[in-house]
């Protein structure tokens, strides 16, 4: 019982407005026991006289009823009125203890409004659930709502800074070329602008990820859904990669079962998932390596997975991976121009044809697995 009140703010109103009747019952009554013999004796007193000159008993007892009525209706009047003021009291204690911490988190609330995403309200001390009322879980939500709008709000931040450094390194590159040739410092030659058109190519490719982060976040875009083979999407992957693989002197290996069940997905997104991640691996392995995709069933669902024999990821960075613009080394630039934000839109992806993705790594140098799940056909 003590529990079931403790959390639960109705049961803490209703006892407590049990409460205010309990107490004000007994000054009601205590007023009563204390008044009424006095009252009772200053009536007998000025009936003293009636009494020694009374002719009737039947007199004298209705005299004696009516003025003891009197004495007991002035004692209830003075206990009313004692117990109102004691009831009115501690029904002022009993709202405000309850009000108090409404009103605490409607200040924090216009606080955070004003974009004070630091402020908290208190919480009791012992921090367990079982023991919180309505209230004090309230409260804990409350704090957890803002913890989340001031990482939002650091996330944004730092948002801004990242697109304005990967919009600013080409365009310092571009500016640099540009200024080389009018200075007569560089040739107008053909190399020239070549590495004048990649560095427009690269900022090309930043805003097109960009526009399409912007509708993945948002779900701006319909999956065309249709059943499909996993060993044809890893057939078209090997089709479009193998050069790339070649050039770099890096192995691919395919291991997806041509007897797996068909997925329900749609296939230019997916195959966007899949460039996505194994020109990752090709990205970050060495000439010599092995980047290898594999599927298999796995609780009702197709698991896809591509390991590498790269350069690996730290554990402490593997839960930032699918995070826009993450990098665990700030001070490396990006090989090949990419945007760091393609295992974001990957993820958002994948999650939208209501599967997950994960990436797994030993370590730094010793290469990395990303994974991710796809529902099968109905």
């Amino acid at each position: 019982m003590p529990g079931l009140i403790r959390r639960h703010l109705g049961m803490k109103i209703f006892i407590s407005y049990l409460t205010v009747i309990l107490v004000g019952l007994i000054v009601l009554l205590s007023a009563s026991e204390f008044s009424v013999p006095s009252a009772f004796e200053r009536h007998m007193a000025a009936m003293e006289d009636m009494m020694n000159t009374s002719i009737g008993g039947m007199m004298l007892n209705s005299d004696l009823f009516t003025n003891f009525r009197f004495a007991v209706n002035e004692a209830l009047v003075i206990g009313t009125i004692a117990s109102t003021l004691a009831a009115l009291l501690v029904s002022l204690f009993v709202t405000r203890q309850v009000i108090a911490p409404v009103q605490a988190m409607m200040l924090a609330s216009q606080r955070i409004a004003e974009g004070h995403y630091d402020e908290r309200v208190k919480v009791k001390a012992s921090g367990k659930k079982l023991e919180m009322d309505e209230l004090d879980q309230l409260a804990l939500s409350f704090n957890r709502m803002s913890d989340t709008l001031e990482k939002t709000e650091s996330m944004r931040r730092q948002l801004i800074g990242d697109v304005t450094h990967e919009l600013r390194t080409p365009l310092t590159s571009i500016k640099g070329y540009m200024e080389g040739m009018m200075d007569g410092v560089l040739e107008a030659d053909l190399d020239t602008y070549q590495a004048v058109y990649q560095e427009a190519d690269r900022l090309t490719r930043l805003v097109d990820d960009l526009q399409e982060l912007s509708r993945v976040e948002a779900g701006a875009f319909t999956l065309k859904l249709k059943p499909a083979s996993v060993s044809e999407l890893a057939s078209s992957l090997v089709d479009r990669l193998s050069r790339q693989f070649e050039e770099k002197g890096v192995n691919l290996l395919v291991e997806v079962p041509a007897n797996l069940p068909p997925v329900q997905v749609d296939e230019d997104r997916i195959n966007q998932v899949l460039l996505n991640l194994v020109g990752n691996a090709l990205q970050y392995t060495p000439a010599g390596g092995q980047v290898k995709l594999s599927a298999r069933m796995e609780n009702q669902q197709v698991q896809i997975s591509i390991t590498d024999t790269g350069m690996g990821i730290a554990p402490e960075h593997l839960q930032h991976i699918f995070t826009r613009f993450f990098r665990a080394d700030k001070s490396r630039s990006r090989p090949g121009g990419g945007s760091g934000i393609g295992l974001t839109i990957a993820r958002h992806l994948v999650e939208a044809h209501g599967g997950r993705i994960w990436a797994r790594s030993p370590g730094m140098n010793q290469g990395s697995t990303f994974s991710f799940t796809l529902p099968l056909a109905n």
